[in-house]
C-alpha cells in the first residue's frame, strides 16, 4: 500500500500563519506607541510622529523589522540538520545560561545579557526553542516516549537542568512556560497517562514545598511576595498588587468600545499601570479600544494557534508534529498567563503578550518559533514514513487518517 499526498499534507509555506503572525505584530507597534503617549505630547499629532516620538515603538519596529530574517534563516535550515543537532544547540542555549547566571545582574534578576548600544538579549528566551528542539527529538524516537524508566530520567532531565538554572536567575515565568510547553508536548506525544499523573503530581508537590520552605524562612523573595499581593491585593494594594490592581481598573476604564488612541489625560498617558508598554500592554489595549479590542486580540491568537493545530495535525513525520506542538504550547501558555495576570486571574509572573509587548529577546524568540513551524510545512516530505500509531491509544491526540491507495 502506498501512501499519496493530499492538498493539506503538501510541502508549502504558510502564508496564513505569515499573515496573522505579521498583522498581529504591526498591532503590537501601534499599542507599545499608545502605551508610551507621552503627556508632553498633542493628540493632534500625525500618527506617524507620533510612532517616532515614542523611542520604545520605533525600537518595536525595527525588532519586528528583523523578523522576516530570523524567519527566513530558520526557514532555510535543513529540517534534517536541526534534527542532527539539537543536542548541540540545546547544550549551548544552556551555557549560555549559566553564563548569564554567573557573571550579570539586572534589575535584582540574573537574566539578561547586555551586547550593544544598551540593548540587551535574555538568554532564558532562546532556551525555549532549543529545548523545543531536543523534545521533539527525543518524543520522535519512540512511539510510546517514556515509558521506561531510563527514558523517563532523560527527559526529565533535559527540562529540569536547565530549569534549575533559569529559577536561579529568578526568572520564574519563564521556567513555567517551559513547564506548561513540556505538558502539552508530552500529551501530544503519546506519553502514558500515568506518567503525566507522576509528573504532575512531582510539580505540584514541589511547588507547595518551595513555598512553604519560603514561608517558614520568613522569605522575603519578591515571588512570594508577587503570590501574596495576588491572593489579597486589597492589603497589598499600594505595594506588591499595585500593578495588578492599576491594571485592571485601566481595562474596566475602556468599556466597550474604548476611549480612543492618543488621549489625554488617559491613565496610558499619565502611567497608572508602570511600565505597561512591557508585561501590561493588554491593560492599555482594554482602555484604548474596550471589550471590543481585547476580544479581538484573543481571537487573534485563537486563530494562530488553531492554524499551528491545523498544520501539525496533517503534518506526518512526528519530529516537525512536536516542534509545531511545542510552539503552539509556548504562545498559547504567554496568552493565557499574560492576559490572566492582567485581569488579576493569576499572579505576576513577568511574561510577555506575545508579538504586542515591548521587547526584542520575547519577539525573535516568537519569530523563531513561527520560522520552525514554517520550516516543517515547508521541508514536508511523502518519503516520510506516518508515526502516528499512538492514535489507537487515544482518538484526542493529533492524528490524521491520509488518503491511500492499493
Amino acid at each position: 500500500m502506498t501512501i499519496t499526498e493530499n492538498r493539506h499534507s503538501r510541502a508549502h509555506t504558510d502564508i496564513v500563519l505569515i499573515a496573522l503572525v505579521f498583522a498581529m505584530s504591526l498591532f503590537g507597534i501601534v499599542a507599545v506607541c499608545v502605551a508610551t503617549y507621552s503627556p508632553d505630547s498633542t493628540s493632534d499629532t500625525s500618527f506617524l510622529n507620533h510612532i517616532f516620538e515614542s523611542s520604545y515603538a520605533v525600537r518595536q519596529a525595527l525588532f519586528l523589522l528583523v523578523a522576516p530574517l530570523v524567519i527566513g534563516v530558520l526557514m532555510a535550515i535543513p529540517l534534517d540538520f536541526l534534527r542532527r543537532r539539537a543536542e548541540l544547540i540545546y547544550w549551548s542555549s544552556f551555557i549560555l545560561l549559566a553564563v548569564v547566571t554567573i557573571f550579570n545582574r539586572a534589575q535584582g534578576v540574573k537574566a539578561w545579557l547586555d551586547i550593544i548600544w544598551g540593548y540587551t538579549i535574555q538568554p532564558s528566551e532562546f532556551a525555549k526553542l532549543s529545548m523545543i528542539l531536543m523534545l521533539a527529538k527525543e518524543f520522535a524516537k519512540s512511539d510510546r516516549p517514556m515509558s521506561t524508566p531510563r527514558t523517563f530520567i532523560r527527559v526529565f532531565l533535559i527540562v529540569m537542568v536547565p530549569g534549575v538554572v533559569i529559577l536561579l536567575q529568578g526568572e520564574t515565568g519563564s521556567l513555567l512556560v517551559i513547564v506548561f510547553m513540556f505538558a502539552i508536548m508530552m500529551y501530544f506525544a503519546n506519553v502514558s497517562l500515568k506518567t503525566l499523573g507522576v509528573l504532575a503530581a512531582i510539580a505540584i508537590l514541589g511547588i507547595l514545598a518551595l513555598y512553604g520552605i519560603m514561608v517558614a524562612t520568613g522569605s522575603t523573595d519578591y515571588r512570594l511576595a508577587r503570590i501574596a499581593g495576588w491572593l489579597n491585593p486589597d492589603l497589598y494594594s499600594t505595594s506588591d498588587a499595585y500593578q495588578q490592581t492599576q491594571s485592571k481598573m485601566v481595562i474596566g476604564s475602556g468599556g466597550l468600545s474604548g476611549i480612543g488612541m492618543f488621549v489625554d489625560g488617559s491613565m496610558a498617558q499619565l502611567n497608572y499601570v508602570p511600565a505597561d508598554w512591557t508585561d501590561f500592554i493588554y491593560s492599555t489595549i482594554g482602555e484604548t479600544w474596550g471589550f471590543i479590542g481585547c476580544i479581538s486580540v484573543l481571537i487573534g491568537y485563537v486563530l494562530i494557534l488553531l492554524r499551528m493545530m491545523y498544520l501539525a495535525w496533517f503534518t506526518r513525520d512526528k519530529f516537525g508534529r512536536m516542534i509545531i506542538i511545542g510552539v503552539m504550547g509556548m504562545l498559547l501558555f504567554h496568552v493565557l498567563e499574560n492576559v490572566a495576570m492582567t485581569l488579576g486571574l493569576m499572579p505576576i509572573t513577568g511574561i510577555p503578550l506575545p508579538f504586542l509587548s515591548y521587547g526584542g529577546s520575547n519577539m525573535m524568540t516568537n519569530m523563531g518559533g513561527v520560522g520552525l513551524v514554517l520550516n516543517v510545512t515547508r521541508n514536508r516530505s511523502i518519503s516520510i514514513p506516518i508515526n502516528t500509531p499512538q492514535t489507537m491509544f487515544n482518538p484526542y491526540r493529533i492524528h490524521k487518517r491520509f488518503k491511500t491507495k492499493g
